[in-house]
C-alpha cells in the first residue's frame, strides 16, 4: 500500500492511498502506482512546500507467490530488473542505474 501526503503553502494537506491489486515484489509496479498518486493529486500551479510517499504492509519478495503472466513486454522489464539487482548485490548500490544519472568519471 502506497500513500502519498502533499503539504501546500499556507497549511492546506491532502492525502491520498492505493494498494496494489495484487502482491508484487517488482519495483515497476509500486512506481506506477505512485505515478497513479500523482495523477490524482491533480497538481498543477500549487505552491508545494511538502511530499511524503510511504510504503506500508511491505512484505519480503521471498514470501509473495507470483503469478503466471502472458505478457512478454511486462516479462522483459522483470527479467532485466532481476539481472539490475544481480548486479548491485555484487557490485553496490551505484553500480547500475538509470542512464539519465550517469557522470563520466574523470
Amino acid at each position: 500500500m502506497l500513500t502519498l501526503s502533499l503539504r501546500f503553502a499556507g497549511g492546506i494537506s491532502w492525502e491520498r492511498t492505493r494498494r496494489l491489486a495484487e502482491p508484487s515484489a517488482h519495483e515497476d509496479d509500486l512506481r506506477q502506482l505512485a505515478y497513479q498518486l500523482m495523477d490524482a493529486a491533480g497538481l498543477q500551479r500549487g505552491r508545494l512546500t511538502g511530499l511524503v510517499l510511504r510504503g506500508e504492509d511491505l512484505v519480503d519478495a521471498g514470501q509473495v507467490a507470483e503469478q503466471i503472466r502472458l505478457d512478454g513486454a511486462r516479462k522483459s522489464r522483470l527479467v532485466a530488473e532481476q539481472a539490475a539487482d544481480r548486479i548491485r548485490a555484487k557490485f553496490g548500490d551505484r553500480a547500475i542505474g538509470p542512464a539519465d544519472v550517469f557522470r563520466r568519471g574523470s
